[in-house]
């Protein structure tokens, strides 16, 4: 049984995304780069913005587990979309982590890899697209 369950319904990516409980309601449109309008938004930043949001949440688990202090902490998240030369399309993911300067290097580094391993996002990409940690 899961401890939540998410659910949105979208017909494609021109239209509308909207949750089961109304929370979510936004316009889809296709990018100008796949040749739309670019008016509303699209399922990768989507994608981007839910990665990014669960990842800042795991990054503070971990931090608190750690006590590290990572109050002042942000994610970034870039999800490219590229053809993947079998007629389909693939996802590219980057996440840019803002750390607190009190966190050196080496120390940053552990930490971006221990909430790799605990982010529910990168549990379901790990193996299946490539997500590149970067410590800005």
């Amino acid at each position: 049984m899961s401890l939540y369950t998410a659910i949105a319904t979208a017909a494609g990516r021109d239209g509308r995304a909207v949750s089961s409980d109304g929370q979510l309601d936004v316009a889809l449109g296709l990018q100008k780069e796949l040749g739309g309008n670019g008016v509303g938004t699209n399922p990768e930043q989507l994608f981007a913005a839910g990665y990014a949001a669960c990842f800042a949440s795991a990054l503070r688990l971990v931090a608190r587990q750690q006590k590290v202090d990572v109050s002042d902490a942000s994610v970034t998240a870039e999800v490219g979309l590229d053809a993947n030369g079998a007629g389909g399309f693939q996802l590219d993911v980057t996440l840019r982590v803002e750390l607190p300067d009190t966190i050196g290097a080496e120390a940053g580094r552990a930490l971006l890899e221990a909430t790799h391993q605990v982010c529910p996002y990168s549990n379901a990409t790990r193996g299946n697209i490539p997500v590149n940690l970067v410590i800005e």
